[in-house]
């Protein structure tokens, strides 16, 4: 069916299309820097967030040598960079791009693509030659540099993991070569061959922009219905035929820990049981900050194993091995571990990491707060540090401010800060639960919070 659709045109390394919206959006990039209270700051975008050993180093030079030295995870598996010097000019830009992270400045705030960090790891198929094809489709399109830097491309393994973010548009792997294009929210997909899937996924932003023209809408969700419609069909009659396949509600965080799969070595046909292997680990991050000293050990954790780490939409980061063989003394019911896993996850765990369900730090988020945000009415995080106990049934997202920057998707405690006090409410997709407002009262407050995550 894509073989009716128009090829992108090309587009140089370092130009492409002008946004007529550029002067709006006020996404910050690596080109473009936010002034915040704490300095300037920049945002790397990671597609998939996966990142090699090398290009994890280079960003820690960077933080070091014009920022705060720290490295902050973000709800799309990017990377921000605080504290940079307002006087820094192109010197972030120019180390960011000799070490492969700035491929096309034309577009560097429209490469948001997430991608499921257990892709392949887990007995999932793999999403890597989707990434990186769809990676530089994008840059080859001078369409593709008007997208907005909120404008996400998800695609899924098939685990249901990133097509529950509400990505723009979405592929979905399907067994039997083919694959699901979702647009926006819609529970209409369009099933197409594997193949074709980057370059669908193109041409529905593509098609996306052409359709925003009278709105200046930047997301599909912020198209008037009618236009939203007429693009999901203007979609659908290029790609392939439709399937009514809602999309999930709950987006699942990898559980941190080790990653198990079948081995592959097992004969398909033999009666005995199934091995497995440790394929990976997976940690959290508290509040999606990480010190320098942190983000060196998982880089070495990375480099000795698969040489690669994955940055999470659920601020955490998984690394690929292979770790080899399950090990003998897991405990009961849980995935066992090699030695080498168990190593690994241990020293991760003695530098402040989550590298299993019991940490306090499970679910806990919260958005960069006073004083780092001028819009914040408090310090959020050591509110969110402070009020820290049992691990909860749902995850917390703590926010400074009505705008809630960063918070998670699906079912979820909102705790948001106001001029009255601290508003806890039980938020499940678009529907919002009763509010309870806690005031001036940090064990209160704390007891609330708790009592909301059981």
């Amino acid at each position: 069916m894509l073989a009716a659709m128009p090829d992108s045109a090309p587009s140089p390394l370092s130009a492409g299309g002008t946004s007529p919206r550029d002067g709006g959006d006020a996404c910050p990039g690596t080109l473009r820097l936010h002034r915040a209270d704490d300095g300037a700051l920049a945002r790397v975008r990671i597609p998939g967030g996966v990142l090699s050993a090398d290009r994890a180093d280079a960003l820690l030079a960077v933080a070091g040598r014009f920022g705060d030295g720290e490295l902050h995870l973000t709800s799309r598996g990017n990377v921000q960079l605080r504290g940079l010097d307002a006087e820094c000019g192109g010197g972030p830009a120019e180390l960011l791009g000799a070490a492969g992270l700035l491929p096309s400045a034309a577009h560097e705030r429209a490469r948001n693509i997430v991608a499921s960090p257990l892709a392949g790891l887990d007995g999932s198929p793999p999403v890597g030659g989707w990434l990186s094809e769809l990676d530089s489709l994008v840059c080859g399109s001078a369409a593709a540099a008007a997208l907005s830097g909120r404008f996400l491309f998800a695609l899924d393994s098939g685990r249901g993991d990133v097509d529950a973010l509400g990505a723009d548009v979405t592929l979905i792997a399907e067994g039997g070569g083919d694959c699901l294009l979702r647009i926006g929210a819609a529970d209409e997909v369009f099933r197409l061959s594997s193949a074709d899937g980057p370059r669908a996924a193109l041409l529905a932003a593509e098609l996306f922009l052409r359709a925003a023209r009278d709105s200046g809408a930047w997301r599909v969700k912020d198209l008037p219905d009618d236009v939203r419609t007429a693009l999901v069909r203007a979609v659908g009659a290029a790609a392939g035929p439709a399937v009514h396949r809602p999309r999930p509600r709950t987006a699942k965080a990898p559980a941190p820990g080790p990653v198990t799969a079948p081995n592959s070595s097992t004969p398909a046909t033999t009666t005995a049981t199934v091995t497995t292997t440790v394929t990976a680990i997976s940690v959290g991050v508290p509040l999606g900050r990480l010190a320098p000293a942190q983000w060196r050990l998982l880089t070495e954790t990375a480099r000795r194993y698969g040489n690669e780490l994955r940055l999470t939409p659920w601020r955490g980061i998984v690394v690929p091995g292979p770790f080899g063989p399950p090990g003998s003394s897991a405990r009961s019911g849980q995935p066992e571990q090699s030695g080498r896993a168990a190593e690994a996850l241990d020293a991760l765990a003695a530098a402040g990491l989550i590298t299993g369900p019991d940490s306090p730090w499970t679910g806990v988020g919260a958005c960069i707060g006073h004083p780092g945000c001028a819009k914040s009415l408090s310090d959020v995080r050591a509110e969110a540090g402070a009020a820290v106990g049992p691990v909860g049934r749902l995850p917390v997202y703590w926010s400074g401010c009505e705008r809630r920057c960063g918070h998670p998707h699906g079912e979820w405690i909102d705790v948001v800060v106001t001029p009255e006090g601290h508003r806890i409410s039980h938020v499940r997709g678009e529907h919002r639960g009763p509010r309870t407002v806690v005031r001036n009262d940090p064990a209160a407050l704390a007891s609330a919070v708790s009592g909301a995550r059981a």
